[in-house]
This record gives C-alpha cells, structure tokens and sequence, in this order.
C-alpha cells in the first residue's frame, strides 16, 4: 500500500514529466514562430502593399493566353523586363513564399483559404500553362514547386468547403 511520502513522490515526478513535456511543446512552437519569422523577413514580397499584389492581380488575371507559347507570341520571353513579367514574377514569389510556409506546417491552410480563397485557385489555373512551360523551356521542373503545392492545398480546401 502507498504512503504519504511515496504518494508525494508519484505526485512531484509526475509533475516534473509534465512540465518537461510542456516546456519541449513550447521550444518547438518558439522554434516555429522564428522559421517564420526569419522567412518572413529574407522574402521582401511577403512585405508588399496590397496595392503593388493587386496591381500584379489584375495584370496577371486580364492577360489571355491559352498556352505558353501563345504567352510568349504576345508578351516576349518570361525573362522580358515587361509589366506582365514582373506582375507574374511578384505574385509567383510573393504565392512561393507563402507555398515555403505552408509546406513546412509554419503557417495553416484554412489561414490562407481565408484570405485568398478563390482568387488564388483562378490565378493558379491561369498561370498553370505559363508554369509548366517555363519549367520546360528552362529545363527546371521545380520552378515554383511550393507555389503548385500551395494551390494544390487550396483547390483540396476548396472542395471541402463545397461539400460542407
């Protein structure tokens, strides 16, 4: 039969196991919180005004292109110093970075559902061709690898929520 003092002891190791386990959860939250950080401050797009990615938005939705090599007959190679490059190139790394975060579990799906949601699934769809062909043409077939999964994710979350 246990004793006050074997009763005490249970209780105060228990507690140490506790608070360890407490103290490991919250190093990998802290260690998490500085990944992002860190990211968040080596990728300057993630610190554009909303006025420069709306901008690029709109450029990028009202071009029209079926296929890559149409995009290329009307707007010059992807390497062009042109407004439709750079708005591409702004929203592909700004939609990079945020794939970098989501693919290393530094920020949530549903976060960024939220505040894309299906704009983000429509650009996807209409940069898809522009991407595939850019990754071969340039013999790079993980050119914005985190940008596809990240549409990917949001076309999964898009479904649950229609079915919800």
């Amino acid at each position: 039969m246990l004793d006050i003092p074997s009763i005490s002891a249970l209780v105060a190791a228990v507690g140490v196991i506790v608070g360890v386990a407490l103290t490991v959860l919250e190093l990998r939250h802290i260690r998490k919180q500085r990944q992002t950080e860190l990211l968040v401050r080596l990728a300057p797009w993630l610190n554009m005004t909303s006025s420069e990615l709306q901008k690029a938005l709109v450029k990028i939705l009202n071009l029209e292109f079926k296929d890559y090599d149409e995009f290329v007959k009307k707007c010059g190679s992807p390497l062009a110093e042109k407004p439709e490059q750079i708005a591409i190139m702004t929203m592909g790394n700004y939609f990079e970075a945020i794939g970098t975060l989501l693919r290393r579990k530094l920020v949530d799906i549903d976060l960024v559902w939220d505040y894309w949601g299906e704009t983000a699934v429509l650009l996807w769809e209409k940069l898809k061709p522009y991407v595939e062909g850019v990754r071969k043409e340039f013999n790079q077939p993980e050119f914005a690898d985190n940008t596809e999964y990240l549409f990917n994710e949001l076309q999964r979350t898009q479904q649950q929520v229609k079915t919800q």
